[in-house]
């Protein structure tokens, strides 16, 4: 039966909650929510007060024994509080919460959950109230730090697109536009992919280039060096920790990698740096994509896609137990092998020209290649790769005093002396050629052939189609002109 108000009517006799109080072990239960840090009461499905704690003495200036038995209808009536969330909850059959204020302009956040009996009837309402300012200063702590995640995943994300112009492929070679297509393919995916290869092969640069092309791009990439972080701080890195979790940490917490890389890419690079102990805390995240913070009690999810790098041989050392066959499964879903500057010969002009360009804005300058210095390019294994290469002309722009770049002062690279250098281009820059014809042709096919690598950026494939011939065989007339 209803009131007037379409409200339950409170002096409805109602045995099943008669019977309930009657089961109570009051003094037992008492102590239990007397003691609880939350405000609490329970009604039942007419709005009648049948438990309520010290902290509901203290919110409505009532001793216990005049709260139960009452009607919250009538504590409102009397002014103690503006509104009861236990009636709305009762209307709506839903949880209801909402800021209540007593009659001194104490404010408490109210949560009221209606219990219901095996035939979905409301037997009673439990109401928890905490007071507001703690649950703003709360929700504020929550904001700052999704803020800090945030504001992280900002930096981070900045810092892995700094010189992003840099980091493109340079692929002139057959095989290097192979690897590309499978790369783009596999980006599209969210398969893990282990990228093998020399020092210096350009791991990273396939790594950004396949977030670049997959449908995370614009979320971070984030690049992590596992043999670069001390195996004792490895942890904290990866996972973050709450304050507090050990002594020497930031006093705010810190997010961890898997945090910072959330919706995005991780790079872990040197994977076989890992200790083994991080190993199994890092399979345990890749297969249960859950990971929880050093010091907290909390797990969250994580969503990341992970992309490895090793310049080792992991099958050998998982047989030699140095590294987890879970793990090594698990990151070698998609194998691609990146091959040494040796074995592409076809983009080692490119890429030289491609860093002679970025070297000459950096310290804007106009500097060139001299004909022998293209040719000494490729004649030299290279055995740093495009690292090495980078170094190299990087170290000859900054030292070299002419504008003409040759390896006079690079004998690690050109094993000539500096005489037999300058003879060999004072040679090659004469106006009044000598000798036969077939000799003076040769002499103006290699300077010709240069003039258009030149013009091209060291583009192998774009020098062959304005000189009228096949890649292959210019790649054949450069290696002839070097010896």
């Amino acid at each position: 039966m209803a009131n007037k108000l379409g409200e339950p009517d409170p002096n409805q006799h109602d045995s099943y909650a008669d019977k309930l109080r009657e089961t109570f072990d009051q003094h037992f239960l008492q102590q239990i929510i007397d003691n609880s840090y939350d405000t609490i009461f329970v009604a039942d499905r007419f709005g009648n007060v049948l438990l309520a704690n010290a902290g509901a003495e203290e919110f409505m200036g009532l001793k216990t024994e005049e709260l139960i038995g009452s009607n919250v209808n009538d504590l409102i009536k009397k002014g103690i509080y503006n509104w009861s969330p236990t009636m709305q909850a009762i209307k709506t059959r839903s949880v209801v919460s909402g800021i209540v204020r007593n009659n001194q302009g104490v404010q408490e956040m109210a949560t009221s959950k209606p219990l219901m009996d095996e035939v979905n009837n409301i037997v009673m309402v439990i109401t928890n109230v905490r007071d507001k300012e703690l649950v703003d200063n709360y929700i504020e702590a929550l904001n700052k730090e999704r803020t800090n995640v945030h504001l992280y995943k900002t930096a981070v994300k900045y810092l892995s697109e700094i010189d992003l112009e840099n980091k493109e492929i340079v692929a002139e070679s057959q095989l290097m536009h192979q690897i590309i297509n499978t790369s783009n393919k596999v980006a599209k995916t969210d398969s893990t992919v282990m990228l093998i290869g020399e020092t210096g092969t350009g791991k990273e640069v396939m790594a950004r280039h396949i977030h670049r092309n997959s449908l995370r791009s614009k979320e971070p990439f984030i690049p992590i060096n596992c043999a670069a972080i001390p195996h004792e701080l490895l942890e904290s890195e990866f996972f973050g920790y709450v304050r507090g979790a050990f002594s020497g940490a930031n006093p705010q917490g810190k997010p961890g990698l898997f945090e910072i890389a959330e919706k995005g890419t991780l790079f872990l690079d040197e994977i076989a740096e890992l200790p083994l102990d991080m190993q199994s805390k890092l399979l345990r995240v890749i297969e249960s994509s859950e990971a929880k913070r050093l010091g907290d009690t909390t797990i969250y999810k994580t969503n990341v896609r992970f992309i490895a790098a090793t310049n080792k041989d992991l099958k050998t050392m998982v047989s030699q137990n140095l590294f987890r066959s879970d793990l090594y499964y698990r990151l070698n879903v998609i194998p691609i092998s990146l091959p040494p500057l040796n074995k592409r010969p076809e983009d080692i002009l490119a890429l030289a020209y491609k860093f002679l360009e970025e070297l000459n804005k950096k310290y804007a300058l106009k500097k060139t290649f001299s004909t022998q210095a293209t040719l000494a390019f490729t004649n030299y294994s290279w055995p740093g790769n495009v690292r090495e290469l980078r170094n190299v002309i990087e170290r000859l722009l900054i030292t070299s005093a002419s504008d003409t770049l040759d390896f006079d002062s690079d004998s690690l690279v050109y094993g000539i002396t500096s005489s037999e250098t300058t003879e060999r281009i004072s040679n090659t820059n004469q106006e009044v050629y000598s000798g036969t014809l077939k000799s003076v042709l040769r002499d103006v096919e290699e300077k010709y052939i240069h003039q258009v690598l030149t013009e091209c950026g060291g583009r192998v494939g774009e020098t062959a189609r304005r000189l009228g011939i096949h890649r292959t065989m210019l790649y054949r007339k450069i290696v002839a002109h070097s010896s």
